[in-house]
């Protein structure tokens, strides 16, 4: 399974690219932060985020797309900034037509460091020792978006099935699964 681990931010959104499956040691296959200048106008800024996030769903054809679900922060502009990032990358997924999966930051923490409370250093240290790689991913966003993909590759199947299983078992309302029309711009 490959898997799109995404970060969301609106100044710096890391992403890192997995394969792997449960079980087995985890491959990394791409990392990086996307930029945006603070000096732009809002739309311009989501609007350069979308670009990115499509050309990297392009380039690496993920088989998920992993974003870390927002919760509370203490700066409410840094929230709503975090919040408009994650749904343009949801967005660009839905019309990659690629699945996405919400993972809580305790949650991620956990699967990485086996401490759901563990600090940036602990989550770069350990996405550094489970990957294999030989020097630190730079920023802590671009380590946190592997540690998301991570995180999917161990978890994300088994939370399927729990999913199916519910649903078989009366519990829940089925999910109707469909694809979407790819969007195709806006015409003049």
């Amino acid at each position: 399974m490959r898997v799109l681990g995404i970060d969301p931010g609106l100044t710096r959104c890391g992403w890192g690219v997995v394969d792997g499956r449960p079980g087995a040691r985890p491959a990394a296959v791409g990392v990086g932060v996307i930029r945006s200048s603070a000096d732009l106008d809002l739309e311009l800024r989501l609007l350069e985020l979308h670009t990115q996030v499509t050309a990297l769903l392009r380039e690496h054809r993920p088989d998920v797309v992993a974003i870390e679900r927002v919760f509370t922060q203490n700066n409410k502009g840094t929230a709503t900034g975090t919040a408009q990032a994650a749904g343009v990358a949801a967005l660009a997924a839905a019309q990659a037509d690629r699945p996405v999966a919400w993972h809580t930051p305790s949650e991620v923490k956990a699967a990485i460091s086996g401490n759901g409370r563990a600090d940036k250093e602990q989550v770069t240290l350990m996405v550094t020792r489970v990957l294999g790689l030989a020097a630190a991913p730079k920023p802590a966003d671009a380590a946190d978006a592997l540690a998301l993909a991570v995180c999917h590759v161990w978890r994300g199947p088994a939370q399927q099935r729990l999913r199916t299983a519910a649903i078989a078992g009366g519990i829940g309302a089925p999910v109707v699964q469909r694809t979407l029309p790819r969007w195709q711009g806006v015409s003049r």
